[in-house]
Parts: structure tokens; C-alpha cells; sequence
């Protein structure tokens, strides 16, 4: 093959490119910027709930509204997870491993927000069980769910 002649992109079985989306892209530059701020400990840093609060604010809609009431719940029922940013989300880790998260619809322009844990929550039951939750509204039930499953999760 010349150096002039292309070869063919790889395609995904749906035809697109395979590449990452917009809102993906923003999201790894977001982890990235999180990582090089955890590198500076003790360089003045912002406390790490400030950030969250601050990336809650940012938020617009239900997603907001969701964000700041699972940010609320998490700090009642699990004080000793400590609130950090995610991707550019809300999370909460214990030992520098994020335990549980918040993912807003808006930022992954998806048709609902999550509520999500990683695989240091304590959610086991059986041989599968489900780690991530859609979340489009909160009710006194949902939110007995949410506290149950953090509960469960941090252990």
C-alpha cells in the first residue's frame, strides 16, 4: 500500500466510528485534572466537599435537585465515606476508592441521572446483582432505597 492510499476506519457493529462522545472526552480531561489535584496534597488544595458542593451548584434541573439530596443522604447515612469528584461527579470513597456516585443525565446527555457503586461496595448477593441505579425522581420510598444500599454498600 502507498503512503497516499488510507486505510479504512475501525466501525462499531452500530456503524460509528467507535470513538468517544463529546461528554466522554470532557469527562476523562475532568478525571485527569482530579488526578494531578490529588498529586498536590497538602499544596492548598480545596477540601475535597467543597469541590463536590461546587460541582453539585453547577448542576442544573432535577439533576441538581437528585445530586443534592443523594449528597445529603450519603453524608447521614455514611459519614465515614469521604466526598470527593469523579469523572467531575459527586462520589464517595473510603481509603481513596470511590465507593458509590452520582452521574447527572445532563452531563452524559443521557434520559436519566445514576446512582452507581464500584466494586468496593458491599452490595454482593449471590453470584449477580445490580451496581448501578437510574434515578429520575425521589420519593420517601427511593429514598429509604438509596439509604439502604449506601448503608449496605460502605459497610
Amino acid at each position: 500500500m502507498s503512503s497516499t492510499q488510507k486505510t479504512a476506519e475501525p466501525t462499531t457493529a452500530d456503524g460509528t466510528d467507535g470513538a468517544f462522545t463529546a461528554e466522554e472526552r470532557a469527562a476523562m480531561k475532568e478525571r485527569a485534572r482530579e488526578v494531578r489535584s490529588q498529586a498536590r496534597k497538602g499544596s492548598g488544595k480545596v477540601d475535597p466537599e467543597v469541590e463536590v458542593l461546587a460541582k453539585i451548584a453547577e448542576m442544573t434541573g432535577s439533576d441538581r435537585t437528585l445530586a443534592e439530596r443523594v449528597h445529603a443522604l450519603v453524608r447521614e447515612v455514611a459519614p465515614d465515606l469521604t466526598p470527593r469528584t469523579w469523572y467531575g461527579m459527586p462520589a464517595y470513597a473510603r481509603g481513596g476508592k470511590v465507593v458509590c456516585f452520582f452521574q447527572s443525565a445532563e452531563k452524559f446527555t443521557a434520559r436519566y441521572a445514576t446512582l452507581g457503586f464500584n466494586d468496593v461496595a458491599r452490595l454482593d448477593d449471590g453470584s449477580m446483582w445490580p451496581t448501578a441505579f437510574a434515578l429520575t425522581g425521589l420519593t420517601d420510598e427511593v429514598e429509604a432505597r438509596i439509604r439502604e444500599l449506601v448503608a449496605r454498600a460502605a459497610g
